[in-house]
């Protein structure tokens, strides 16, 4: 091998060295301790028991999660769901986010490989004195150049941890507003339904009411009944039916959600109404922390902190010099002919070392702000996981206490309903006064009312525990199928 190639060796396989035994600086992360529970205090002992065990949360939000609104069994529901993913223009905007954080990740990974630049130029340049002709120079030129920074201190390596972090946390967050907007959706749809029969409980409660009305004239009309009877069952109509337009518009505006939901203009959904019979799911009695490790919005607070602790190894590494290798080769001729011919060749080859001497203290600034990001992260971290267990707690203390206050106002309605039929019956046999049956009715009717407000909020409340706990559940004899989520990174 010639001698003259021994020194162009020697640098290589020192920055190959170099290279190979540099360590990113910066601390390596370690996810932080987080606020934890062995079993949710609010659980009934009459929920179906979970088998599994308790176990120590690890973030697992990549995971696919289940269709958890077939577990409602409602074909609408399905059909509408089915829309979301595919129109709704906030999970387009959360998909594009995340393309971004994609493309920053590729950017930064961009940073391990050389650049290599080309050149390509021709002048002619001329100058002329009083003491003689004009002396014109022709040239063309050729070159490559190539340049390398090496991470010798892991500062690219720590850049594209960060970024890699970051795009995870990005894709949680498509994950996070998928599932926010299919709960939103969910929600919105039993209150529509919940309207519509609380709108069919208005149309017999006037309907009943306008038969009393009629009655009470005909009895008015033959002296058996006073002007104060037939003003107070007007009022008791007029009422009934003010409530009844009331409810139109509850309904109108629960439509219109639903349809910018998935992606349409109001105008272009229309929702008829339909028998409302759907059943409510069980949950069990003891969800292990594997679920809320599933809630996206932990699992992006997570990957956060990961792209805050290596954004530290960053600013760490701007206190050590960089060191780059450059090269630079090409041709150089005088004229067009000499190309073809034998141009000049041209080159350059070495290694640079470059550091700051005196920054003012920007470096030290630099990585205090790092430090104070990581330090904001953690808290942050820490307060997503505490948030989602009192979202839990919240919602199975609701979930047992409304189906206790379901038992209590089915009963209180039954009873209702016998008091209005008996105080009927003795009034039309003259042993009752107009006033009671007046009372009864209105009794009956907001008693029947109330269940339906009840029902509104059992069944808000089963899709909010469910969006709670990541999005589904595993419950013994029940397997909810899982779907697809491609967009969400699997972590390395």
């Amino acid at each position: 091998m010639p001698m003259h190639r021994s020194p162009l060796l020697h640098v290589v396989a020192l920055a190959s060295a170099l290279l190979l035994a540099g360590c990113a600086v910066g601390p390596d992360y370690k996810r932080p301790d987080a606020p934890s529970s062995a079993a949710f205090k609010e659980a009934s002992a009459d929920m179906p028991a979970w088998t599994g065990d308790w176990k120590t949360a690890e973030p697992q939000d990549q995971v696919a999660r289940a269709e958890w609104w077939r577990v409602f069994n409602d074909p609408d529901l399905d059909m509408l769901m089915a829309q979301v993913q595919i129109s709704n223009q906030n999970i387009k905007a959360a998909e594009a986010q995340y393309r971004q954080a994609a493309g920053a990740l590729q950017a930064a990974r961009a940073g391990f490989f050389p650049t290599l630049n080309g050149t390509a130029s021709a002048s002619r340049s001329g100058s002329s004195t009083t003491s003689q002709a004009g002396n014109i120079r022709n040239g063309q030129s050729a070159t490559l150049s190539a340049a390398w920074e090496l991470d010798v201190w892991g500062r690219v390596r720590r850049q594209v941890e960060s970024n890699q972090a970051g795009a995870e946390a990005s894709a949680a967050d498509l994950a996070s507003t998928l599932l926010s907007t299919q709960s939103t959706l969910a929600q919105s749809y039993f209150l529509l339904r919940i309207a519509d029969a609380q709108r069919e409980l208005l149309d017999r409660t006037v309907s009943d009411y306008e038969r009393s009305l009629q009655l009470v004239r005909n009895q008015y009309a033959v002296g058996t009944a006073q002007r104060s009877d037939v003003l107070q069952s007007e009022t008791q109509l007029k009422s009934a039916q003010a409530q009844q337009i009331d409810i139109q518009i509850t309904r109108a505006q629960l439509e219109h959600a639903i349809a910018v939901l998935i992606g349409k203009s109001p105008s272009e959904l229309t929702m008829h109404a339909a028998d409302f019979n759907t059943t409510l799911p069980r949950v069990p009695v003891a969800v292990p922390s594997q679920l809320l490790e599933r809630r996206p919005d932990i699992g992006a607070a997570e990957r956060r902190m990961a792209s805050a602790n290596a954004e530290i190894g960053v600013a760490q590494a701007a206190y050590y010099p960089t060191l780059s290798l450059s090269a630079t080769g090409g041709l150089t001729a005088a004229t067009l002919a000499r190309w073809l011919s034998l141009p000049d060749r041209i080159w350059s080859f070495g290694p640079a070392l470059a550091g700051a001497i005196f920054d003012g203290g920007l470096r030290s600034a630099n990585k205090a702000q790092a430090v104070a990001a990581y330090d904001q992260s953690v808290a942050t971290y820490r307060q997503t996981v505490l948030n989602a267990f009192q979202e839990v707690e919240d919602n199975l203390a609701a979930a047992r206490l409304l189906e206790q206050e379901s038992v209590v106002q089915n009963d209180a309605l039954r009873s209702a309903r016998d008091a209005l039929a008996l105080v009927n019956n003795r009034y039309k046999a003259g042993t009752a006064a107009l006033l009671d049956v007046l009372t009864a009715q209105t009794v009956a009717y907001t008693a029947e009312r109330t269940a339906l407000s009840i029902t509104s909020r059992q069944y808000t409340t089963s899709v909010i525990l469910i969006t709670a706990l990541g999005g589904g559940w595993h419950a013994e004899g029940a397997d909810i199928a899982s779907e697809s989520q491609s967009s969400v990174t699997a972590r390395q």
